[in-house]
């Protein structure tokens, strides 16, 4: 669009005989940037979130936070307690809810509801729904309105970090109400009419909270009240001002007239009720709807600002900024501050209030591929203070976590958590105690997942590494021990032994690193040579039987041997090696797109919702739905043909991602789906774990300029881009002619410019050369 408007006046200008004098060719760009959208505001919330429990297009819900803010709120168009709380097709809200949510296969914790109706009370979610339209819906990541159609009622919100205001604007009405909803699971409520405001608690949780765990809420009205009433769980309506148990609420009524609006200010936290008023005074105070929603909007546009795209595709530009908002929502911030300004936070480990950061809602298993390597590059103080909050879960729980929502959840395998910090350290983050987080590390690597215990002597199943001692044994988990999933485990091990043995080298501990190099070789012992594949392995050295490459989970993880044979990260030369080098690699590689959708899902007993992703885009065995394979298009960087990684990164950004409510391919974990894109987008992708290089694919923009930590300016230039020009010909990195197919991080902190020439044919010269490829274990030739 600017560059149409410069050329209208230019045209123009040359008609009458003129040139366009510099300042008015000026005036004509300063106008038309004054009338580009916020980056913000490219953002469509509801991306990804027209999924069921059978198909998932993302899994998500329209967010309504600042980035990395502790609580979120979110519309409900679902029963409350389901992990499916907002879906594009339902037709009613029911509330607005403030959650904690990562996902709805982890479900929420600390949430409650407020609804806004007229005329006689309905308390019960399944009644008091509305009618809604999507074209009545105005949803941003700083603010979401909607109109109620039965109660010819508008509610918005704005958040802050810990706290929201809403907006309810009436009709003319005798019975207006506004209700908090406890939800089920342990909930209090009091009303407070003298001074116009709820305060309570709520309980609710699906597993990893102690026993003393609370969520404090305080709600406060610019109305007084008509009448004040509380509910039970048995939904029976008292004048009782105070009501506790396992499912209560509280409603307050007024009298309207039309387009009357009344402001609610609520606040929450962890620690106390105390800490919920602070919060509500120090986030909102006397701010007014407007202000509260546009310092949301600012706290959203200096974080997206650092990473600037120009390119006419407006559809790739909204996807691209849809995807940033997401990863920036997770791990959320669990600390808040004390009267003094002091970090603070209740432990989800020990019940305890401890001084320091913590963060949550957050499944290793998933972003440690680039969602943290994202944060790495772009926000280094923010992971300093994630690595801070890991260095307090292990003080204050025994162990680091794999899965925290908000503490200790048994879900997923591998022991991740040493990738994320093993890549934060090598990659010069600080700030961090790196020698107590090491040592957590090596405790979580060389303790057997049935034998861990918090500091109080409660096992948890949730952290250490099952099988440990027969990977240390035989070198690998084995099939038939039961196991479950012995074989993913043993890889994903392998790699996390890999980047423990790089922050030993780093930290100078020689024997550690020589140790768990060696264990990162393990890999090797469950590839077979007969059927080209990874694949499980018996205690007596003899193979899984009758083995099938088709067959999804069993020793694998939501994934088979397909998808899993390619989860070498840490020396993808010495698996190019295994299958028999470099052109027999590219052909296998070739064969995951072409070998048809085929699937044996006997394991499972259904077909679950990730081969069904897979199935039906037409990718053949390509199931970038889920996380295990996401890395694979980045592999042919190493074999000598990254024209063909070009062109799958490409098309994977063309056909499976779209600013829609089935945007994405799958569910997205916790911004590692979006973050695949957003690296992608970019041009390059962080396959290896504590390496600081990555590889490189293909540029969707024909211009970024990042903001690099450092300082400096990155500034991507990708000429001649397009739709059809998706090759790269050539690159350069500061005028100097780049032939390797990785970029180092050293390198893209430092800043500067970085073209890629762009055209319609492959250069299947560039990058081929084996010292072109980027860093494995085992070197080039060997």
């Amino acid at each position: 669009m600017a560059r149409k408007t410069v050329l209208r006046l230019a045209l123009a200008s040359l008609v009458l005989g003129q040139v366009l004098a510099p300042g008015a060719l000026a005036e004509a760009r300063s106008t038309n940037a004054e009338t580009q959208p916020a980056l913000v505001d490219l953002i469509n919330p509801l991306m990804g979130t027209d999924s069921t429990y059978r198909l998932s297009y993302g899994n998500t819900y329209p967010a309504v936070a600042v980035p990395w803010g502790m609580n979120s709120w979110t519309p409900v168009t679902g029963k409350p307690g389901s992990g499916w709380g907002y879906t594009y097709h339902d037709e009613k809200i029911n509330g607005i809810k403030e959650t904690h949510q990562p996902s709805p296969w982890m479900n929420d914790y600390g949430a409650f509801a407020l609804m806004a109706e007229t005329g006689p009370l309905k308390i019960k979610a399944e009644d008091r729904g509305s009618w809604y339209s999507h074209k009545a819906e105005d949803a941003h990541p700083y603010s979401y309105k909607v109109y109620l159609a039965d109660y010819d009622v508008t509610a918005e919100v704005a958040p802050t970090e810990r706290a929201a205001q809403f907006r309810f604007t009436f009709p003319k009405s005798d019975d207006a109400h506004i209700l908090i909803d406890g939800l089920a699971g342990g909930s209090m409520v009091q009303i407070d009419p003298a001074h116009r405001r709820i305060i309570g608690y709520v309980s609710n949780n699906h597993g990893g909270v102690p026993d003393n765990f609370r969520n404090y809420f305080v709600a406060q009205f610019d109305h007084d009240f008509t009448v004040t009433r509380t509910w039970d769980e048995n939904d029976q309506l008292t004048a009782d001002k105070t009501r506790k148990g396992d499912h209560v609420g509280a409603v307050v009524s007024f009298k309207t007239a039309k387009g009357e609006v009344v402001h609610v200010k609520v606040a929450s936290s962890f620690i106390s009720p105390a800490q919920a008023e602070l919060n509500l005074q120090r986030e909102i105070g006397n701010d007014s709807f407007a202000t509260t929603e546009a310092k949301a909007k600012a706290a959203w546009e200096k974080e997206l600002s650092k990473v600037r795209v120009e390119d006419p595709n407006l559809e790739n530009r909204r996807t691209f900024y849809s995807a940033l908002y997401r990863m920036l929502q997770f791990p959320r911030e669990f600390f808040e501050r004390d009267a003094n300004g002091k970090i603070v936070h209740y432990s989800p480990y020990d019940g305890k209030v401890h001084d320091g950061y913590m963060y949550t809602d957050n499944g290793f298993w998933d972003t440690w591929r680039a969602v943290f390597p994202f944060l790495v590059l772009m926000y280094p103080e923010r992971d300093s203070q994630m690595m801070q909050g890991l260095v307090n879960t292990y003080k204050e729980g025994g162990w680091l976590p794999e899965w925290a929502s908000p503490g200790y959840r048994d879900v997923m395998i591998g022991s991740n958590s040493a990738n994320i910090i093993a890549d934060a350290y090598i990659n010069g983050v600080r700030g961090f105690d790196v020698d107590t987080l090491y040592e957590a590390m090596v405790k979580n690597a060389t303790t057997d997942k049935g034998r861990p215990t918090n500091r109080e002597g409660n096992v948890i199943s949730a952290v250490g590494r099952e099988g440990v001692d027969w990977y240390n044994k035989l070198g690998y988990v084995p099939y038939d021990v039961g196991i479950h999933e012995n074989a993913a485990r043993t890889l994903e091990y392998a790699t996390a032994d890999f980047s423990i043995s790089q922050l030993a080298k780093a930290l100078g501990k020689p024997q550690d690193a020589t140790l768990y190099a060696r264990h990162a070789q393990n890999y090797r012992k469950l590839y077979d040579p007969t059927t080209g594949w990874m694949r499980g392995r018996n205690r007596d050295g003899s193979w899984e039987t009758p083995f099938n490459p088709f067959k999804w989970g069993d020793a694998f993880t939501e994934g088979n041997a397909w998808h899993y044979s390619w989860a070498v990260m840490q020396d993808v030369q010495g698996l190019v090696d295994l299958m028999g080098g470099r052109q027999k690699f590219v052909d296998r590689l070739d064969s995951v797109f072409t070998t048809p959708p085929i699937f044996d899902d006997s394991y499972y007993g259904q077909v679950i919702h990730e081969i069904r992703e897979m199935q039906i885009v037409d990718m053949g065995q390509y199931a970038h739905g889920n996380q295990p394979i996401q890395h694979m298009i980045y592999l042919y960087d190493w074999a000598g043909a990254p024209w063909k990684a070009q062109f799958h990164a490409r098309d994977v950004m063309r056909r499976l991602y779209s600013p829609a409510p089935d945007g994405y391919p799958g569910d997205e974990d916790n911004g590692q789906t979006s973050a695949w894109y957003v690296f992608s987008a970019l041009g390059f992708y962080p396959v290896t774990p504590a390496s600081g290089q990555y590889a490189i694919g293909s540029p969707l923009f024909r211009k970024v300029t990042l903001a690099m930590p450092s300082g400096k300016t990155l500034t991507i230039d990708a000429k001649n881009n397009g739709p059809d020009n998706l090759y790269i010909q050539s690159v350069a990195l500061n005028g100097h002619t780049h032939s390797k197919t990785y970029f180092t991080h050293d390198a893209l902190e430092q800043g500067g410019t970085l073209v890629f020439t762009m055209g319609p044919k492959p250069n299947k010269q560039w990058g081929a050369a084996p010292a072109d490829a980027p860093f494995s274990m085992t070197p080039q030739g060997q």
